[in-house]
């Protein structure tokens, strides 16, 4: 392969052919794991190898939002999983939650627990009211998951104060908080470094070969060989994969120009989860709509349809920002990963390759421990 052979011996020796651990994907999970695996054993040469620029997928364009669960998104998940099950995801995002702020720092990642809402529109009463008489049951279920049976309360009182319109109730949990995407994927990236990790980008795995001494990882950058491999592609194991339970879902999110005044402050759902909005320096995040298609946006390409942008932009206008016209400054979308399983898949795939993948759009809150726990499964078979 000529590719193979422009690399210089420098090069082979220091950046291509020493990693003990290759990990593919810089996201939230790659770099947890990598930190991971150099606390558990500093002598371990680990490579991140990203096809990306930056971290393809959605660990630098998620909307930054540190929370657990609606009530209408738990009474789903306990349509198809048992109580335990559910109750068992809660106390993993979180504990993963915890660790990425004892990981970070709140203060490296902007971090605000200033509570989280679940909104109901006018003609959504019936859902409503049913979602708030399965408040206590919930509270009961969830107390030892976080620690508290004050998770789930009603807070129609706050319609008023945040200038919503059309909106006929709500639901506060203080226990969700937000953060900056971009500032928590740097402070990891930093952290990762200064444990000597390597993280290559611009490079694209495309086949993942054993070999007598160990992996070998055609890219197109050249050929890469290690000891282990740990797949942290999130939506896009499946391009490597086929056999992974994986479907990408893209999100496509819109940022307004600052807006005087804003009366947001914290997190805020409607629709079963599929939006989600916050206050972010003056401005709305905004993002969803994903059921709107699920076939359509069951997709590994970025970009954006206009229904969900016109969605997106009724809502906003008539909903969030009632009469303001507010103007929108940034869209963007991001690719999570989904399935049928609530859980992610975190297992050795072939002989020495391990994935940590379909975090099913809570990958703040679940990523951290994700990233650990494959990172230990490597390990184990060291």
């Amino acid at each position: 392969m000529e590719s193979q052979n422009q690399f210089s011996y420098w090069e082979r020796s220091t950046f291509i052919d020493n990693a003990d651990v290759i990990i593919i994907g810089s996201g939230l999970v790659g770099l947890s794991a990598a930190l991971h695996l150099k606390k558990r054993d500093p002598a371990l040469k680990v490579l991140v190898l990203e096809r990306g620029f930056l971290p393809s997928g959605a660990s630098t364009k998620n909307a930054g939002f540190a929370c657990f669960g609606t009530v209408s998104e738990q009474l789903a998940s306990l349509q198809h999983s048992s109580e335990e099950e559910v109750a068992r995801l809660v106390n993993y995002k979180w504990r993963g939650l915890q660790r990425l702020r004892q990981n970070l720092g709140d203060t490296n990642i902007d971090f605000y627990q200033h509570g989280g809402y679940e909104l109901f529109m006018d003609d959504e009463t019936r859902s409503a009211d049913e979602a708030i008489d399965q408040i206590p049951y919930l509270n009961k279920l969830l107390q030892q998951a976080i620690g508290s049976d004050e998770i789930y309360s009603v807070a129609n009182n706050k319609i008023a104060d945040f200038g919503f319109d059309k909106v006929s109730r709500i639901i506060y949990n203080p226990f969700e908080g937000q953060l900056h995407t971009g500032k928590m994927m740097r402070t990891l990236l930093q952290r990762v470094y200064d444990v000597g990790v390597l993280v290559l980008n611009s490079c694209s795995v495309m086949a993942i070969e054993q070999q007598a001494k160990g992996v070998h990882l055609i890219t197109s950058q050249g050929n890469f060989k290690t000891g282990k491999v740990i797949l942290a592609t999130n939506a896009f194991a499946n391009q490597l994969f086929p056999g992974l339970k994986v479907i990408p879902g893209r999100g496509q999110v819109l940022v307004t120009k600052p807006i005087p005044g804003l009366k947001l402050q914290g997190t805020y759902h409607f629709n079963e989860g599929y939006y989600y909005f916050r206050n972010i320096e003056g401005r709305v995040l905004f993002g969803g709509g994903r059921n709107l298609d699920f076939a359509a946006e069951a997709t590994w390409d970025f970009g954006h349809t206009e229904k969900v942008k016109e969605k997106l932009t009724t809502y906003l206008n008539e909903v969030i920002l009632p009469g303001q016209n507010a103007e929108i400054d940034y869209w963007w979308s991001g690719i999570m990963g989904f399935g049928d399983d609530i859980t992610p898949i975190v297992k050795m795939v072939e002989p020495n390759v391990f994935c940590a993948v379909r975090c099913n759009g809570m990958g703040v809150a679940m990523g951290s421990l994700v990233g650990e726990e494959v990172a230990d499964l490597a390990l184990s078979s060291l």
